[in-house]
């Protein structure tokens, strides 16, 4: 396979890299062309929001040909919708060779278990017999090992994240036995997937992602156990023992009165996705509801627990 290799400022990498994709290229990535030098820039926003600007000053668009295309005819027909003013970002275009690899396994190579705690890992399909994982045991209640098994191709959420550790450490210090349990922005189902392997009774699991919902739905049938996943619409009323959303501040904050309602009387909320600046502000916006406060920090994030009297 061949990738072609352009230049353009900050103000036509968007419409570049769009009208590449509608020309047929495979995919299209767009790099800072000045990294590694005294000129490079970084491009980033806070969780939970969009940079000011979308490219760097100057950017390198990298575009993954399918094979047998011509570079010239995509071109021509790139230039010819965006107009005279882009062709400039074309004069000086290569092409370059990508050399035959087997991406399946360099992508499995990246992710290898994850060690949650004493009892818990995070565990892809293919290191299921990993010898150096212990405790295969799927019994909660005899404290033997609780695996997950996750593929990262069908995840929303890997387990890596420090936001995802502390919703885990709580679940496995403080999950009721038989509690019933929300999982909101459930992503790839893990919270749900591990509340009921740490003993839960029923487990909802809810995002507003259909494709996130279908990967829940999968990964608890690959994990054996009975999660009932859906989009918010769908969600049956009623409380739940234990509700917790991993997701970011800003809807968070957005969603206190919703989530703050679905915790049963006695219940435990649990949120995370938040930096620990963040934490008291958040806070504040669940007081009127129920009384939250930082239950662990872990590397700049927090996990927020508070219970209804």
């Amino acid at each position: 396979m061949r990738e072609l290799v352009l230049h353009c400022p900050e103000a036509q990498a968007e419409a570049v890299s769009d009208e590449l994709l509608a020309a047929g290229v495979l995919s299209v990535s767009v790099e800072d062309a000045d990294r590694d030098t005294e000129q490079e820039q970084p491009l980033f926003g806070e969780p939970g929001t969009e940079p000011d600007v979308q490219a760097w000053e100057h950017n390198q668009v990298v575009a993954l040909l399918p094979d047998g295309a011509d570079p010239a005819q995509i071109i021509e027909e790139v230039v010819g919708v965006l107009g005279q003013d882009y062709a400039a970002a074309f004069a000086d275009w290569s092409l370059r060779d990508v050399p035959d690899a087997d991406w399946v396994r360099l992508t499995q190579a990246q992710f290898g278990p994850i060690h949650i705690s004493d009892r818990i890992w995070i565990v892809p399909s293919w290191h299921r017999d990993d010898p150096a994982v212990p405790g295969m045991d799927q019994v909660p209640s005899d404290g033997g090992g609780i695996h997950i098994e996750l593929d990262p191709g069908l995840a929303f959420g890997t387990g890596s994240h420090p936001t995802t550790h502390l919703c885990l450490a709580w679940l496995e210090a403080s999950l009721p036995r038989a509690a019933t349990v929300l999982d909101y922005g459930c992503g790839s189902g893990i919270l749900a997937i591990a509340a009921r392997k740490l003993g839960a009774g029923h487990t909802v699991a809810v995002d507003i992602d259909e494709q996130a919902v279908l990967s829940t739905l999968e990964n608890a049938k690959v994990n054996q156990v009975e999660v009932q996943a859906m989009l918010p619409d769908a969600m049956p009323d009623g409380a739940s023992d234990v509700v917790v959303a991993n997701i970011l501040s800003n809807p968070l904050k957005v969603l206190a009165p919703l989530l703050s309602s679905r915790v049963a009387p006695g219940g435990s909320l649990v949120l995370s996705g938040v930096l620990e600046r963040q934490a008291e502000e958040v806070c504040a916006v669940y007081a009127k509801y129920l009384q939250m406060s930082v239950w662990r920090a872990l590397d700049g994030w927090v996990c927020l627990h508070g219970r209804r009297a």
